[in-house]
């Protein structure tokens, strides 16, 4: 796994050891961040991160700053690994905390621009109004969420869709906080 564009391109990303976490393919990454466009200057918020691949990405193409989200401790392991490997520690925020419970208690002001959902498939739709109510919370106006699950069990957020696309058995659902 590489990070696929910008100031950190063709850098290897460490995945965490085992199946727990399923890192976004570099095939995904990369369309997605087509979709997107410049995330110049954008504040990220990547939950359920995993390596922190996405978030990693978002940092390596301009993103002026990035919060991890994750609880399993190789995880954790694996994302500040990747964060000094680039030598953007500081321009991050590595939580180790159950996403839903980090979202009730988040009470930094509101301003993420850019949300990166990425819950275990097989727990996307027990999540999705959980996180329709908590997600506007966090968002800055017209913030863009970024949900990935599985194609046959897609994270609905309850959130106005902007686009929806399919890549293999992966669904990718881009929502805007109005």
């Amino acid at each position: 796994m590489r990070i696929v564009a910008g100031e950190h391109r063709g850098r290897t990303l460490r995945a965490p050891a085992g199946s727990e976490t399923r890192p976004t393919s570099d095939r995904v990454r990369e369309a997605l961040f087509s979709i997107l466009g410049s995330v110049e200057g954008l504040r990220v918020l990547d939950l359920y991160a995993g390596s922190g691949a996405l978030g990693i990405e978002a940092l390596s193409r301009g993103a002026v700053h990035a919060t991890f989200v994750e609880s399993a401790r190789s995880a954790l392991a694996a994302i500040r690994s990747n964060l000094e490997a680039i030598g953007q520690e500081g321009d991050a925020d590595v939580a180790a905390a159950d996403v839903l419970a980090w979202l009730r208690s988040a009470t930094e002001d509101p301003g993420f621009d850019l949300v990166f959902c990425d819950p275990p498939y097989d727990a996307a739709a027990q999540n999705a109004q959980p996180l329709s109510d908590l997600l506007p919370r966090v968002t800055a106006p017209e913030a863009l969420i970024v949900t990935e699950s599985a194609k046959r069990n897609p994270l609905a957020l309850h959130l106005p869709l902007v686009d929806e696309r399919t890549y293999g058995h992966t669904r990718i659902m881009l929502h805007r906080v109005s």
